[in-house]
């Protein structure tokens, strides 16, 4: 049932691809230069590796189902990568991008030309660099049109604008990575928060630049929000103006309407909003969101959503967002996010019990090791299942697709827990030994994948958001405390699941997730706060290759970079 299951999956996602391709599959060259440039913020100049010497980098604007080259030229001090985020590449796990998974770095003086197949994703994506933590200044956006001959799902917008939501600190990003981990540490908080590369107005410093965005009474917008933060979650907010949230992760959504929104690291959201009040200037805001005890600065960053030929200050100085600890207001808003059964998205198709061939329980966990020469005698580390993720020196596609090196890395990543606990309670006196390895998921071609990632209260508890690369799968479900597979199963929504790339997986709480495995190649899974990444809360999916061409791996580019000493 499982193979017959996986063709049908296969056929039907070929048909929806080819209808598209009748009317796109348009060609687009991008030249990505990235070196060193100086940027002035909070009164103090930092020198940030960027792309095309902008911070946010370019945008790269296509259609759905269009095929993008991005020649990208290192120009820096030292190796890095980038990623696709959202992008499934069918079959090509080759320009995926993150370092020591699917390539080694881009070194200095050299280029790589990234092939990024697009298929069935709609609205706004992004890109980064996958390498320690320059993706901090080396990211923008990645927006995909509908087909010259579909329409939107909801009302024309008058225009579009971008909405990058960052993270400013005032110094090196992979710099300060090292540093910690070397002392075993959590990285330093940022100096502030940006949007669209300004801090606004509330930081002190008299030559900071606010963000602006001019609109036109009674005009329709709709803003491409992308949390490209390092570690934060964010409420965002226009004053005086409702949100309408139309697509999350490059997915339609049934409509809902809020007067904020809650983004995850890593998630995009498209949002609709009516230029409907008195003309005038409004602040949006942004501020984060925590429901852990290493909560980050409770800072607001301010834009400003302005009328044209609006005249003198603010109309609304009072910002209204929720407190940064309000769990409520964070589930509220998860709670309202269905998919939509509409034609510009593919139909649903969520995985059956009897086609679920592989199913994991994975306990996400913040850990301590001991250290000789850490600061503490400890180090930080993070794990799923207690295995603490070590990056191979090797990427691990080469490694698997050739079949010929052996040590890097072992295909046993437990599917259950090695000890089951009250992943919820109070664990301050509990601990449980964590293992560090390079281990990795396999499952074959077209079976059905169930995961439920489960949040515990190790280390500082909090939430997580989780992202699969190579795949959209649905979030069908979720829930308070540790998840029972007795009577939890049965809250499912196999309905109307969203279907997302990146999962916010709530603390003290459990998320389940589905999808069909038919992309062949070997995925990165990861939580996409980056210190918990850096830490080691990461793991690889390999899809084994199915029986036809169509169904394996595409062969290697000639142009592969060189992994280091080979």
């Amino acid at each position: 049932m499982g193979l017959q299951q996986g063709l049908v999956t296969w056929f039907a996602g070929v048909l929806f691809l080819s209808t598209l391709l009748l009317s796109c599959a348009d060609v687009h060259h991008y030249e990505f230069f990235v070196r060193e440039s100086n940027f002035t913020k909070l009164c103090n100049t930092t020198t940030l590796l960027v792309v095309n010497d902008s911070y946010p980098g370019p945008q790269i604007r296509v259609h759905r189902c269009d095929t993008v080259f991005v020649n990208v030229h290192n120009q820096g001090n030292y190796g890095f990568t980038i990623h696709w985020h959202g992008v499934k590449q069918p079959r090509n796990p080759w320009s995926d991008g993150p370092e020591f998974i699917t390539q080694c770095p881009i070194q200095p003086g050299t280029n790589f030309t990234y092939e990024i197949v697009l298929s069935d994703e709609i609205g706004t994506l992004w890109w980064h660099a996958h390498s320690d933590w320059t993706r901090g200044s080396v990211h923008g956006a990645f927006i995909i049109l509908p087909p010259e001959n579909e329409t939107y799902p909801f009302p024309t917008p008058d225009a579009d604008q971008t909405i990058i939501l960052e993270s400013w600190y005032d110094g090196d990003y992979k710099q300060i990575i090292d540093d910690a981990l070397a002392a075993g540490v959590s990285p330093r908080q940022p100096n502030a928060y940006a949007i669209n590369g300004h801090v606004g107005d509330t930081y002190g410093c008299p030559n900071d630049t606010i963000f602006r965005m001019l609109v036109d009474s009674e005009k329709i917008y709709l803003l491409r929000i992308i949390n490209a933060a390092m570690n934060e979650h964010f409420f965002f907010t226009i004053a005086n103006h409702t949100l309408t949230v139309v697509a999350q992760d490059a997915s339609y959504v049934r409509r809902f309407t809020r007067d904020y929104i809650l983004i995850s690291p890593g998630q995009t959201m498209d949002v609709l909003v009516s230029a409907n009040r008195n003309v005038g200037q409004y602040y949006m805001a942004i501020r984060p969101f925590s429901d852990s005890s290493a909560a980050p600065v409770d800072n607001i960053t301010t834009g400003i959503f302005q009328y044209t030929n609006s005249e003198g200050g603010l109309n609304a100085s009072l910002i209204t967002l929720p407190a940064m600890t309000d769990t409520d207001a964070m589930i509220n808003f998860l709670d309202q996010i269905r998919n939509t059964n509409v034609s510009q998205n593919p139909g649903i198709n969520v995985p059956a019990d009897k086609d679920i061939k592989t199913r994991a329980f994975i306990a996400i966990a913040v850990n301590n090791l001991p250290c000789n020469t850490c600061v503490l005698g400890t180090r930080l580390v993070a794990s799923l299942n207690n295995v603490s993720f070590v990056s191979p020196r090797i990427d691990i596609l080469q490694a698997y697709y050739n079949r010929n090196m052996s040590g890097v890395f072992t295909e046993d990543f437990p599917l259950n827990p090695p000890v089951f606990y009250n992943f919820t309670g109070d664990l301050t006196n509990f601990n449980t030994p964590v293992a560090e390895g390079t281990r990795v998921i396999v499952v074959n071609y077209g079976e059905g994948v169930e995961m439920v990632l489960q949040a515990t209260q190790m280390g500082a508890g909090g939430s997580h958001p989780i992202h699969l690369h190579g795949f959209s799968f649905y979030w069908e479900g979720t829930g308070f405390g540790n998840f029972n597979n007795e009577t939890d199963p049965s809250t499912y929504n196999l309905v109307d699941p969203p279907l997302v790339n990146t999962v916010h997986v709530p603390g003290r709480r459990w998320v389940a997730i589905r999808f069909f495995a038919t992309n062949p190649g070997v995925w990165f899974m990861h939580c996409h706060l980056d210190r918990h990444s850096s830490w080691g809360m990461d793991t690889v999916l390999i899809v084994r290759n199915g029986r036809t061409e169509e169904t394996s791996i595409r062969p290697p580019p000639s142009t592969m970079p060189r992994c280091p000493g080979t």
